[in-house]
């Protein structure tokens, strides 16, 4: 068996992968309350991948109404060394066209409704997000779709909006200006929250539209937006199988960032000061110092 126990936070189709083994489903409980879904758990190429349907099953769930705490807590607490999101999203570049994927590297976060830490007041704890992906499982993830014939874009820029409405006219020009190259409602705070939980993290943003600045093309929408999605479902598969075949043959080492040990310098609060509940709630995300 492989090292690695590859995370994947996604639609709800990913997991209907061709030669997925030892297949199962666990309700995984969280102190943080209920995860999106059950966990889907399987074997490929000696490879323990963990499923998540970010949305839950039939897409029920609204980029708000995620329970990004809970979900990050599960995949940490069964094990998962490394997790990887695939996401939807529109472009605001020319040159990233429905279809294409993008390796995000950076994030900007306009998302004001949502729990954003497992750390708060009793508990005080603060992350570095300087570099908030993990850059080994990007590059690995990077490779694999272009193995696997996929256009796929490295490093941009993702501004994260609260949704569930898409951007104003507006708002998408100021986002251009800014310098963003995709948009999409939710990998903030999931991003920072695997950062907390010591787990390497990597997004793969999957472009369905050009947002509204593209005013020669339709305003998107929830239909034409699905049109596009069902497709890059299927080219996220082939990247995930490629990837899958590569990890078999590699041994994991700890991240080049040393995300494992993130949390070995951010933890504020003394010890002795700790309100013993949160810190029990903690026991997966800082399962390492307890």
């Amino acid at each position: 068996m492989s090292s690695w126990k590859l995370g994947v936070i996604g639609g709800s189709g990913l997991y209907d992968i061709e030669g997925l083994t030892n297949r199962r489903e666990e309700s995984v409980r969280s102190p943080w309350g209920s995860p999106s879904d059950n966990l889907i758990f399987g074997e490929l190429q000696g490879v323990e991948l963990v499923f998540l349907p970010r949305h839950g099953r039939g897409h029920y769930l609204s980029p708000s109404g995620i329970n990004y705490r809970a979900n990050i807590d599960a995949l940490k607490r069964v094990g998962c060394t490394d997790v990887l999101s695939v996401s939807a999203c529109g472009s605001l570049k020319e040159k990233y066209a429905p279809g294409e994927f993008v390796m995000v590297d950076q994030f900007i976060d306009r998302t004001r409704n949502r729990e954003k830490s497992f750390f708060g007041n009793g508990c005080v704890g603060h992350v570095s997000m300087a570099y908030p992906v993990c850059e080994r499982l990007s590059a690995l993830a990077s490779d694999s779709a272009k193995k696997a014939g996929i256009t796929i874009h490295e490093g941009g820029s993702y501004v994260v909006i609260e949704g569930p409405q898409f951007s104003t006219l507006a708002e998408s020009r100021l986002y251009r200006q800014w310098g963003c190259d995709v948009i999409g409602m939710t990998n903030m705070p999931e991003a920072s929250l695997a950062r907390e939980a010591e787990l390497p993290y990597a997004t793969v943003a999957m472009v369905t539209d050009y947002d509204c600045w593209h005013t020669e093309e339709e305003a998107v929408s929830v239909t034409n937006v699905l049109e596009v999605m069902h497709a890059n479902v299927e080219r996220a598969r082939r990247m995930i199988e490629q990837l899958v075949k590569t990890l078999s043959l590699i041994e994991r080492n700890d991240s080049p960032q040393k995300i494992e040990y993130g949390l070995d310098h951010a933890l504020i609060t003394s010890p002795d000061a700790r309100d013993s509940e949160i810190w029990k709630k903690l026991d997966a995300v800082a399962g390492r110092l307890h």
